[in-house]
């Protein structure tokens, strides 16, 4: 079946392992039966650039095949992009992962699957991790992981403020959590901050 998506497609699919393989075959049938999301398979972590580079090049082929693949094909094919993103969606612990699937649910214009990913962020990913996704170049994805940190208690975001790289997005997501939110002690840290900053 994914030697009918066309040569690029075939090539990611014959360099996958066979357990990464596997998986993306038991989410198949899983999201073919009852369950669209295939939560309770194992996952290898290593996986993550695996499918990350298949779920691109089912996408890239998504994007060519106005007339190049018939309808029935076409629909196959999204089916297997959508169920690799799903699989990717529910156990990815990659900012880069998390970033293709950001631009792949924007360009869907599926709001509620970037939702789930920001539900995802703070429960599945280290605050360093999220510090470089609020780096990101899309702006989506920056929002989403600013949003992210200011979730996270006061006393995890000053432990970034001793990392170089992290420390000015830690002192941002600590002034959001005082302004918006109303914390007085992140208030008192950034009171602090800037006293420190005019001597």
């Amino acid at each position: 079946m994914i030697e009918d998506f066309g040569g690029r497609v075939a090539t990611v699919w014959s360099e996958l392992r066979s357990t990464t393989r596997g998986l993306v075959e038991r989410a198949l049938q899983a999201s073919n039966t009852a369950s669209p999301h295939a939560r309770n398979l194992p996952y290898d972590p290593r996986a993550d650039l695996e499918l990350s580079r298949l779920l691109a090049a089912l996408d890239d082929r998504a994007s060519e095949t106005g007339t190049v693949l018939e309808t029935e094909k076409n629909e196959r094919l999204r089916h297997v992009a959508n169920t690799c993103a799903a699989v990717l969606q529910d156990k990815t612990q990659s900012a880069e992962v998390f970033s293709q699937l950001v631009r792949r649910a924007e360009q869907q214009r599926d709001y509620r699957r970037i939702d789930a990913l920001a539900d995802a962020l703070v429960s599945r990913f280290a605050p360093s991790e999220i510090c470089e996704l609020a780096r990101n170049e899309d702006v989506v994805v920056r929002a989403l992981a600013n949003e992210a940190l200011t979730q996270f208690p006061t006393s995890v975001l000053v432990g970034l403020l001793s990392d170089p790289v992290d420390s000015e997005i830690a002192r941002e997501a600590l002034r959001r959590q005082a302004v918006e939110y109303g914390s007085e002690e992140a208030r008192q840290i950034v009171n602090a901050l800037d006293q420190v900053d005019d001597l």
